[in-house]
């Protein structure tokens, strides 16, 4: 039974975008060919880690959310491990409904928009009571 699963992958930050390229399209054509279904995959770029890690300060965040069995995403884990040249880290975590409404809304663009709208109708709603006691005194 398939089930979707959301793999985070740091690479390193010595590789070239060539490098990081060639990776990144090797462990989704992997996928493709282990008969997994690729859902959305997505770049975060260069970020700051939290540690260092190999005396490391910064990785190359990358997110995958695919539709494979167990066994697939254990063999795609054993997959990274061998890869310990490129791969500083990585997380696979199985979606539950809750993850999976989420992960749709933010695609949608749903989740992370900015309330600015609403505050300042807040602001001129305030403004509008504080300016008719301004002429009455």
């Amino acid at each position: 039974m398939l089930k979707q699963y959301e793999t985070v992958v740091i690479f390193s930050p010595l590789l070239s975008e060539d490098e990081l390229k060639t990776a990144i399209t090797g462990y989704t054509k992997w996928l493709k060919k282990n008969k997994a279904e690729l859902v959305h995959q997505e770049n975060w770029g260069l970020k700051q880690l939290a540690y260092p890690i190999a005396n490391k300060h910064s990785g190359y965040y990358f997110v995958m959310e695919y539709k494979a069995t167990n066994e697939l995403v254990g063999t795609l884990e054993v997959e990274l491990v061998r890869d310990n040249e490129k791969v500083l880290r990585f997380l696979t975590v199985l979606l539950d409904k809750y993850a999976l409404k989420y992960n749709d809304d933010k695609r949608a663009g749903l989740v992370g928009k900015s309330k600015k709208v609403s505050s300042t109708k807040k602001v001129e709603a305030a403004s509008e009571t504080v300016a008719p006691n301004e002429t009455n005194s």
